[in-house]
């Protein structure tokens, strides 16, 4: 019963995937093996949603790697759930149990570094035209792209105001509103005063960077808990299954199966919930909408 059980959640899985398959619209294609391996690839990418590079092969080898454990669970203790539940836990926990990355930080450690070294430039008596076109040698990887755009529009005779409001849009974030707005002062008053500028800014935005880690510090803290407390779940309930199996019995049950979905569903969706808690929201920024 077991057996037949997997088998028809297999034979129900295979028969979605080539439903989803029948239903991608395809062009004509040259009758090659090599074309019909890239073919069949970017349709699995586009529909996994799969990553380039090693990312996306470390994820394929989780999947396969998941698929196999959770059919041998169902043909072990007849949990057919396991056939879904083992591919989504493996797949999707680290991701709920890690703690969002917010990009203000890393972005004002950026915006810190290349500000520096404007504050340096200008005070050799460079203008802040001529301090951004240098700082393009030293700018930070995260800025680098935003900053050699800018240097480009420069270069291509954009007013400096312009060119900088394009930058605060393509950051999108207050954070680089306030550094971007200083530069534009800066450049209508002809420089005076940008190094003084530029180094008191530098000092806020050290101070506003102490906080915000000192704040992400904190808001790590509930998913090392929820970390541990999953870890400890799990090993016990492993050793539970190994001690006394009889304990599960009624999961095996169809009504069993139903009340275990129902508790790992309130079980990821309290990990969802939490997540979202802990996202950042977005702050009004100063310069939006300047450059349209």
């Amino acid at each position: 019963m077991t057996a037949l059980a997997v088998a028809a959640g297999l034979l129900l899985v295979a028969g979605v995937w080539a439903l989803v398959a029948g239903l991608q619209r395809r062009t004509p294609q040259p009758s090659n093996r090599s074309r019909r391996t890239a073919t069949a690839a970017e349709l699995w990418a586009r529909l996994s949603r799969r990553p380039a590079g090693p990312r996306g092969r470390r994820r394929d080898l989780l999947l396969a790697g998941s698929l196999l454990v959770g059919l041998a669970t169902a043909a072990v203790t007849g949990w057919v759930i396991a056939l879904v539940v083992v591919p989504a836990l493996v797949l999707g926990l680290p991701y709920l149990l890690s703690a969002p990355q917010p990009r203000d930080v890393a972005l004002l450690e950026a915006l810190d570094r290349w500000v520096r070294g404007l504050s340096a430039t200008l005070g050799t008596g460079r203008s802040v035209t001529d301090a951004i076109r240098v700082s393009r040698r030293t700018a930070p990887p995260l800025l680098a792209e935003e900053i050699g755009l800018l240097v480009a529009r420069l270069n291509n005779r954009w007013e400096t105001r312009e060119a900088l409001l394009r930058m605060a849009d393509e950051l999108d974030s207050p954070d680089a509103d306030a550094v971007l707005a200083a530069l534009m002062l800066s450049a209508n008053r002809g420089a005076n005063g940008a190094s003084v500028t530029m180094e008191a800014l530098a000092d806020s935005i050290q101070a506003s960077l102490k906080g915000r880690r000192a704040i992400e510090v904190e808001r790590a803290k509930p998913f090392v808990v929820v970390r541990q407390v999953t870890v400890i779940s799990v090993v016990t309930l492993a050793l539970t299954f190994v001690v006394s199996p009889s304990f599960f019995s009624p999961y095996r049950t169809p009504t069993g199966q139903l009340v275990l979905s129902a508790l790992l569903v309130a079980y990821i969706g309290s990990l969802l919930l939490m997540r979202r808690k802990a996202q950042q929201r977005p702050r009004p920024r100063v310069l939006v909408g300047a450059s349209r």
